[in-house]
């Protein structure tokens, strides 16, 4: 995730719920036909209980979701709602906060980048960044990718805390509008002690892909956000995934994140992302996230040796079971295992993963609340991911 697990969720809301059909093959016959559809209405009705789960079992106010299969999406649900005391439901193609998914994007960049000679991961980080982290030399690229460089997380500093009531009231009122550079995000990581000697452990860190987009801007002579919309957004066709840098609203259709205060619900959709930067600011929706994983997975942004490097892993967290690369998670299912990126801001949190193949994908993008049952959240969504995987 991109902000402190410190994030308070709260109230349940039963869901109005939305589903895209699947079309049996052309030429079946009748007969054929029908029975197809009955399969695989069942299984489009599996996945949207699965989906309500999020909004009823998990307290998330409004959640939705995408399956590709083979480049065709194949479902598309919403349940809960767009706002809260609001009527309309969660808008199935709207946009939201994708957090850390945002990583993955950049990852992607440095690893072209790679492929063309211009970064060596093997090199020490302070080659490109002289002097910006201390021990730079001993810390390679790819230390700082795969989360075991052991540089301190900016967002566990004290000044972005936001555990207690006094804390998110703070960020409500000033905190969400300041502006952060990247420099500054890094200079009070690099103040504390680093949490192991590189490549003895593994610990996720905002900063380090904070220094990976300073690693790109060094070597391209562009901002990270011109080269991911260059090689990324703009070849897959993208348009509606944005960096926002400052820019504190959410463009489009989209749900309202809050946090959770005694007083009632505080809206945190409007809040400056540069407080997340290269680690988290990506704005998206789930048909575009499932078409950047399928092309990144299927082998169309990145050349095989970078592709292999990227899934690459070290063991991460036991539970749920992950794996992490360069700027990719894998995660262990009933069946196997998906590969991508969860990710978390205030207010909102999301899920893409597919096969290796980069087949079958799925994207889900909730708004938390409920602060007892968003303990719920984690597991509901694993077990939608596994449902949409496994089942099949």
């Amino acid at each position: 995730m991109t902000t402190r697990r410190g994030l308070r969720l709260a109230t349940a809301l039963l869901a109005s719920t939305v589903a895209l059909a699947l079309t049996p093959a052309a030429g079946a016959s009748a007969d054929a036909r029908s029975a197809d559809t009955a399969a695989r209405s069942a299984d489009t009705a599996a996945l949207q209980r699965g989906l309500d789960a999020v909004t009823t079992e998990a307290g998330a106010v409004g959640a939705i979701a995408e399956l590709r299969d083979h480049g065709r999406a194949v479902w598309r649900g919403g349940s809960g709602l767009r706002e809260l005391g609001g009527t309309a439901p969660a808008p199935v193609d709207g946009r939201f906060r994708a957090g850390s998914v945002t990583k993955t994007f950049v990852a992607t960049v440095l690893l072209q980048l790679c492929a063309e000679g211009k970064v060596g991961l093997d090199e020490g980080i302070e080659r490109y960044l002289p002097g910006v982290v201390p021990g730079g030399a001993g810390i390679t690229v790819r230390q700082v990718l795969s989360h075991t460089a052991g540089i301190f997380d900016f967002t566990e500093d004290s000044r972005f805390a936001a555990d207690t009531e006094a804390q998110q009231e703070q960020l409500l009122a000033t905190d969400r509008w300041r502006t952060w550079t990247s420099p500054q995000l890094i200079a009070v990581a690099t103040a504390h002690a680093p949490y192991f000697a590189p490549g003895q452990g593994w610990h996720y860190s905002n900063t380090d892909y904070l220094l990976i987009a300073e690693v790109i801007e060094k070597v391209s002579g562009h901002d990270w956000r011109t080269e991911v919309s260059r090689r990324v957004l703009q070849p897959l066709g993208l348009r509606q995934t944005s960096l926002p840098g400052t820019s504190t609203t959410i463009p489009g259709p989209h749900a309202h994140g809050y946090l959770a205060l005694s007083s009632g619900p505080a809206d945190i959709t409007e809040l400056n992302p540069s407080m997340a930067g290269a680690a988290g600011e990506l704005i998206s929706t789930t048909e575009d996230l499932t078409r950047f994983n399928a092309a990144l997975l299927g082998g169309r942004l990145l050349a095989p040796a970078q592709l292999a490097a990227m899934t690459s892993t070290v063991p991460a967290d036991a539970e749920p079971p992950t794996e992490y690369g360069l700027g990719l998670m894998k995660l262990s299912l009933s069946c196997g295992a998906v590969w991508g990126h969860p990710g978390g801001i205030y207010g909102y949190t999301t899920y893409v993963f597919g096969n290796r193949a980069g087949t079958r994908e799925l994207a889900i993008s909730a708004t938390p609340y409920d602060p007892v049952k968003s303990a719920r959240l984690t597991p509901t969504v694993i077990a939608l991911i596994d449902r949409a995987f496994c089942a099949a």
